[in-house]
C-alpha cells in the first residue's frame, strides 16, 4: 500500500534484499489515507484528502525503477526498457469509477478488475497472498480510496505469519472521514535500518503539510536518502493522472 505514504512517517525507509539473510528490505512501499489541513485564505485541493505512496530500494535491481503514467495508470517499471519482473514492476495506482486503487504489486490491477466486476471493497481485497519471495515473504498491501473526495478508505494486507505456518494473514480495515491532519499508515516492513520484520497491521499518525506539494516534501524528507526512489501524492477524485512526484 504501502498504500500510501504520509508526510510525517516517523520512520526511515527500508529495502529488502533477496538473499538468505535479509537485513534491510529491497522494497518498502507505504501508503496512507490522509486529509490535509487548509490554512485560512488558502484554496484547498479539490478533495482535501489524498493518497500518498513512496518507493524505496537497496539492490541495483530495485533502485533501477521509476514511476510513470502509462495508459491512465501510475506504473512502477525499469528506468530503461528491459525484462519485466512481476515482483518489482506493476501498476502502483489505477482507478475504477468509484475507487482509486493503490498497491505494492500486481494485486492492485487484480483488485481493480474485481471491483469493475461488481465485487465489494472487502471482497475485492480477499483471497490475496503475500509475495512468493522466500525467505522474505513480502506483504501485499493495497488501499482503496473512494473517489467522492476520499471520504472512505479500505485497506487490505496479506501478510506472512510470524509463526511457522505458510498461509497468509489477510486483514481489511475501513476508515471513514479523517479529520484535517490525520493519517493512517500501511507499510510492508518495519525496520531500524538494519533488522527487518513484518510491519504492524496499521499505524495512525498525523501530517503537518497544508497542501499536496508540502506533503510530498514532508514524505520525501522523511525517507532515508540512501534508499528513496520515488514518492507521489494523488488526488482520489482526479485519479492517477493527478499524481505529483519526486524521484532520485
Amino acid at each position: 500500500m504501502g498504500l500510501r505514504s504520509a508526510g510525517k512517517t516517523r520512520t526511515r525507509s527500508g529495502t529488502a534484499r533477496r538473499n538468505r539473510k535479509p537485513r534491510i528490505p529491497d522494497r518498502k512501499p507505504c501508503r496512507v489515507a490522509a486529509r490535509q489541513p487548509v490554512k485560512e485564505g488558502q484554496n484547498p485541493r479539490p478533495s482535501g484528502r489524498g493518497a500518498r505512496q513512496f518507493l524505496t530500494g537497496r539492490s541495483p535491481a530495485s533502485r533501477d525503477r521509476a514511476m510513470r503514467l502509462i495508459g491512465g495508470d501510475l506504473v512502477v517499471g525499469p528506468l530503461a526498457p528491459g525484462e519485466h519482473d512481476p515482483l518489482r514492476h506493476y501498476a502502483a495506482a489505477t482507478a475504477t469509477d468509484e475507487w482509486l486503487v493503490l498497491g505494492n504489486g500486481e494485486q492492485a490491477s487484480q483488485v481493480a478488475e474485481r471491483l469493475r466486476g461488481g465485487a465489494s471493497a472487502t471482497d475485492a481485497l480477499s483471497g490475496l497472498q503475500y509475495e512468493p519471495d522466500p525467505p522474505i515473504r513480502t506483504s501485499r498491501i493495497t488501499a482503496l480510496i473512494s473517489r467522492d473526495g476520499g471520504r472512505a478508505t479500505v485497506f487490505g494486507a496479506a501478510r506472512p505469519s510470524r509463526a511457522a505456518r505458510l498461509t497468509s494473514n489477510v486483514m481489511t480495515l475501513a476508515v471513514q472521514d479523517l479529520e484535517p491532519g490525520e493519517a493512517v499508515l500501511l507499510t510492508t516492513y518495519t525496520s531500524d535500518g538494519e533488522l527487518v520484520s513484518v510491519a504492524a497491521p496499521f499505524t495512525e499518525t498525523t501530517v503537518k503539510a497544508d497542501d499536496a506539494e508540502e506533503l510530498l516534501n514532508e514524505i520525501w524528507s522523511a525517507l532515508d536518502e540512501r534508499f528513496r526512489i520515488a514518492a507521489t501524492v494523488i488526488d482520489p477524485v482526479q485519479g492517477p493522472s493527478s499524481a505529483i512526484q519526486r524521484s532520485s
